[in-house]
């Protein structure tokens, strides 16, 4: 697996004005399944984060789930077995992630079990303090 998009890159690339659509839309439009992933989880993120924008921005479930479809067109889905998210809450509770990292180091674990060559995120900040197997794979879309 050479790329892994995390749910920031995801939501750029589906919300028109937002200042990173552009690098994100033409990454993603660039990925073939073979050769990029996203977590599953974060099509969850994707879908919450898009149900629940305010106001114009806000849409449907419906169509929530055709940017989803979408996504997955162009991506592979990693997801962790329920022995592999123990096993990554335990390392990165060990390594300090608390509060929200949590949902990052999951994306990072998802990455890594894809062996992943570059984790793309526009949340370089949070990813950096996940240790050394994760940040050397950090990338923006640009």
């Amino acid at each position: 697996m050479k790329a892994f998009l995390d749910t920031s890159v995801l939501v750029s690339a589906f919300l028109g004005d937002h200042p990173h659509h552009g690098p994100s839309l033409d990454l993603l439009a660039r990925c073939v399944p073979t050769e990029a992933a996203c977590a599953v989880h974060s099509l969850l993120e994707v879908y919450s984060v898009l149900t629940r924008m305010p106001g114009k921005y806000r849409i449907t479930g419906d169509q929530a789930l055709l940017f989803v479809g979408n996504v997955r067109e162009h991506l592979s889905l990693v997801a962790l077995t329920a022995e592999e998210s123990v096993t990554a809450l335990e390392q990165f509770a060990a390594a300090g992630v608390s509060g929200g990292a949590i949902h990052d180091a999951h994306i990072a674990a998802c990455a890594l079990k894809s062996r992943a060559k570059a984790l793309y995120t526009w949340n370089i900040g949070h990813f950096s303090r996940l240790g050394p197997q994760v940040a050397p794979l950090l990338r923006t879309p640009l």
